[in-house]
């Protein structure tokens, strides 16, 4: 396999990952609700009035949704937000164009869209986008933009109107295409419950949304699905598109093999799934000996299969090598799944393989986890964590690894309509490595985020840094180790 033949990154000197909880830091909230919260959970993070520190947007289930203003060395405190119950999940993005970052918060119920106005301020605007909020039970989201400006797709769980559900019950989902003068929608069907969608670069190069679908509520025949935009339809076998069927929850993106393309982790109930990017434009599982499909919970005795939920990629030891956070429980009392289910955190070894360390870390908890999201919350170049949990409190990780590697942030800005020039590629090559990162919107479970990419860089102290602006355009300069870029064309 290829992934047995990554070129091993600069060492740093040899130290153990450390995490200090610091949840005591945060406003307390907690993601609450009956079986309609189940799934979803999630938190985005962004910086919601310019100030360079990530700030917080958790959902809340039958709790109103909390908006946490970054106040400086991890300290958050509340910040005004209009009242939202029923919330699942939320996803930061400048959808108007105007260079704020705005917030779409899906809801069981209608979906609300809210405009940011630079200073930690939102305010619902679906009636004045023209944004159908609808009425179902949306559990998924991504955007992508085309010259005219945003498309964003909003991935639906159970019909709550069938009156034969919930089993076979899955909802359509929803695309939203900005014309001009407001959104416009147009269905997608069929749909099979998703609980994950993202818009990102295939295998083959192209933009196209992945939807991350939960087999527990699946129609015969159903299983992922990848939607062609330009085509407007659904891919299949005739295409190279694997028929994969699980118990999909979450979707994370990134090279992890140095060929410049992305592999994608799928989480669900028992295997968590990566598939590596073939140079043919399919994908393939990735060998068991790869180390991350944490099927079982990796502390304690009880042997039933893990839930996973959020996944997300980060460097959390600035190796140059991308690990992987796993956000894992219970979805609520499922006797066939593990109770007692640590979230898992997997350090990529130099051979490619992946190592569990969570418990060593100090974030292997066992509560019901949901939503997470890897950022620098204190601004010191180590990527901190911040999980969401079911029916538990938020909590907060402070990473105080010591002697990380060095490390380069880049963050993108570009002319309207797409001011966060989603899905450029930005690579950053130091004399050891190439790195390859795509700015997207959507993808984890139940949130995300935007803000600066995250490289680390191992003992090289330059490098030279690659963007591939949305139009093709591309913009270099070397630079040295250690600071916050933003990037423009």
């Amino acid at each position: 396999m290829r992934w047995l033949a990554l070129v091993c990154s600069a060492q740093v000197a040899s130290a153990d990952v450390l995490f200090e909880d610091v949840s005591d830091q945060l406003p307390a909230h907690i993601y609450d609700g009956g079986w309609e919260h189940f799934v979803g959970g999630g938190v985005a993070v962004f910086d919601c009035n310019g100030d360079d520190l990530p700030d917080l947007l958790a959902a809340g289930g039958e709790n109103p949704a909390r908006l946490m203003r970054n106040t400086g060395g991890l300290r958050f405190q509340d910040a005004p937000l209009p009242e939202l119950t029923g919330t699942t999940g939320a996803w930061p993005l400048d959808a108007d164009g105007d260079g704020h970052l705005d917030v779409m918060v899906l809801r069981v119920g209608e979906n609300q869209l809210l405009r940011g106005d630079g200073a930690c301020g939102l305010t619902p605007v679906n009636d004045l986008l023209g944004f159908d909020g609808g009425d179902a039970w949306s559990t998924s989201f991504s955007a992508t933009w085309t010259d005219n400006g945003p498309v964003m797709a909003v991935g639906n769980y159970v019909d709550r109107n069938d009156p034969d559900g919930p089993f076979e019950a899955c909802d359509d989902n929803q695309l939203h295409h900005w014309d001009g003068t407001g959104f416009s929608s147009t269905t997608l069907s069929p749909g099979y419950c998703a609980l994950s969608a993202l818009f990102a670069r295939d295998a083959t190069g192209t933009t196209r949304l992945r939807l991350s679908n939960d087999r527990h509520y699946y129609v015969r025949g159903g299983s992922e699905q990848l939607y062609d935009i330009d085509e407007g339809r659904f891919l299949g076998p005739g295409d190279g598109w694997a028929d994969v069927q699980l118990w999909g929850m979450g979707i994370a993106s990134r090279d992890i093999t140095g060929d410049g393309v992305s592999e994608v982790m799928l989480t669900s109930m028992g295997d968590q799934l990566m598939q590596i990017a073939g140079a043919d434009g399919t994908y393939q599982a990735a060998p068991y000996s790869i180390g991350t499909y944490a099927q079982r919970p990796h502390i304690g005795d009880d042997g039933r299969p893990s839930t996973g939920w959020h996944a997300e990629f980060g460097d959390i030891n600035n190796d140059g090598r991308p690990d992987l956070f796993i956000a894992k429980g219970n979805v609520d009392q499922m006797p066939g799944l593990a109770m007692e289910d640590p979230n898992s955190l997997l350090l990529q070894q130099a051979d490619g393989t992946f190592a569990e360390i969570s418990v060593a870390a100090g974030v292997a908890t066992t509560a019901r986890s949901r939503g997470a999201a890897l950022a620098d919350f204190d601004s010191d170049g180590r990527l901190d964590l911040v999980v969401m949990n079911r029916r538990a409190p938020i909590e907060l990780y402070r990473n105080v690894t010591p002697q990380t590697g060095n490390w380069l942030q880049a963050e993108l800005r570009a002319p309207a309509p797409n001011t966060r020039a989603v899905s450029a590629l930005v690579t950053v090559e130091t004399a050891r490595q190439s790195q390859v990162q795509e700015v997207t919107v959507g993808g984890g479970h139940g949130g995300g985020q935007a803000g600066p990419l995250h490289f680390g860089l191992g003992t090289a102290e330059q490098a030279l840094v690659t963007v591939t602006w949305p139009d093709g355009t591309q913009t270099r300069q070397s630079v040295r180790a250690n600071q916050r870029l933003v990037l423009r064309p």
